[in-house]
């Protein structure tokens, strides 16, 4: 591969952009060393901070919001998309539903912004986390991404584990090279 963009979203501001930025580290190392040729880049995006205005029909014949735009074309160029978020009432936060229902708004090319995307889940919730990645597997492989079966998850009783995360996204990078 020539090219690789990947695209961390964090679906909060605290633990879960921490360990987003935590897995970009270990994305950049795995980058360079196994496409050392390729230009590449990894990058972390705050969905919090992009700041949809809950998505409602009303609310869409405002106008789409340019956040919306630019995180739907930032995703059609992604090869990768890592998504990161706590589990809220045993399921995805309120913040990444909105989110996706903004993207699928942004024109008639939005399923590029995941279709055959390879796709990882992780998670740093109060709880254990599983119910949140389970949901977002099945969210993310609805919408045509290609979800791995390994996952990071970290909480406060079982921090990050690097060379765990390490042997994780080289599961992820085996699909990106065949």
């Amino acid at each position: 591969m020539s090219k690789i963009n990947i695209s961390i979203l964090s679906c909060t501001s605290q633990t879960n952009l921490t360990l987003s930025e935590q897995i970009a580290e270990v994305c950049r190392e795995k980058l360079n060393s196994e496409y050392p040729q390729a230009t590449s880049n990894c990058e972390v995006l705050n969905i919090e901070k992009l700041d949809l205005p809950l998505y409602t029909p009303p609310t869409e014949e405002k106008g789409i919001p340019e956040a919306a735009i630019e995180l739907s074309m930032k995703l059609q160029d992604s090869d990768v998309i890592i998504l990161v978020a706590p589990e809220y009432n045993g399921s995805i936060p309120p913040v990444m539903t909105n989110m996706v229902a903004w993207v699928s708004r942004t024109g008639e090319d939005w399923r590029k912004s995941f279709n055959q995307k390879i796709s990882l889940v992780a998670s740093h919730s109060g709880g254990g986390g599983q119910k949140v990645c389970q949901a977002m597997r099945s969210q993310l492989e609805h919408l045509g991404c290609l979800v791995i079966p390994r996952q990071i998850i970290v909480n406060y009783s079982k921090p990050f584990d690097k060379d765990n995360a390490h042997a994780v996204l080289a599961s992820l990078f085996k699909y990106l090279k065949a």
